[in-house]
């Protein structure tokens, strides 16, 4: 802001010099004159960004000046999700830290066999549980919530008994965009808030009274009720 003041004030006075009447000539020394002060200040801003560069190692300065695709992704990421494979796999492969690692595990054994649509319509129920408050405030908490007691585990996977390998790497590659979209800030608009589902060869309990909100491949899609506040 101070510079931009200073960009002013010499306008101003050069607008004056050359306005002004050839009677009154204007002097200015190089004490009060805007453009040396310019000059000095853009001079100390250049001084202080080469000290600060000069701390950064070489390493780091490389990652800075030659980002790889995966980390540009949520940068180049659209405006609206478009629910098709081929629109999503043209996306570079998708990589993160555990919250992303977490989301595309559980994408991969819940939903890696359902639509596009379908698996958006997961990852929505898995963030939204995290947005809740009623559920761990992680994307890993939130899919290990239960994990280890016996018939509390949250996604099935996790308590199933079996090693939770990848077999299927292109399947693996496509949840993972799909996790990088969404923690990256997609559009949630398929579930209407939902925070439960199951698939439909199931029944569980809770579904009785919790309100249906979609119905996307072979899941259904529950909100949890409002808790209402006694007066």
């Amino acid at each position: 802001m101070k510079l931009v003041g200073l960009f002013r004030a010499a306008a101003f006075l050069c607008a004056i010099t050359t306005a002004g009447t050839a009677s009154a000539d204007i002097v200015l020394s190089e004490s009060n004159n805007p453009g040396i002060q310019i000059d000095t200040r853009l001079t100390d801003l250049l001084s202080r960004e080469r000290i600060a560069l000069g701390k950064l190692n070489a390493a780091r300065l490389e990652r800075l000046a030659n980002l790889p695709a995966t980390e540009r992704f949520e940068k180049t990421k659209p405006a609206k999700v478009v629910y098709s494979r081929d629109w999503l796999d043209a996306f570079p492969p998708a990589k993160g830290n555990a919250s992303w690692r977490c989301l595309a595990e559980a994408l991969y054994f819940e939903a890696r066999g359902e639509s596009v649509r379908g698996q958006f319509a997961v990852a929505e129920v898995i963030l939204n549980r995290v947005d809740s408050g009623r559920f761990p405030n992680s994307v890993c908490g939130v899919i290990r919530q239960g994990t280890g007691k016996r018939y509390q585990c949250q996604f099935t996977y996790t308590c199933d008994g079996h090693a939770e390998k990848i077999h299927e790497p292109a399947a693996y590659t496509r949840v993972g965009k799909v996790a990088r979209l969404m923690l990256d800030g997609a559009e949630r608009r398929l579930t209407s808030g939902a925070t439960h589902y199951h698939t439909k060869a199931v029944s569980p309990r809770w579904s009785r009274t919790f309100p249906r909100t979609a119905t996307i491949g072979v899941h259904h899609f529950y909100r949890m009720p409002t808790k209402l506040s006694r007066r």
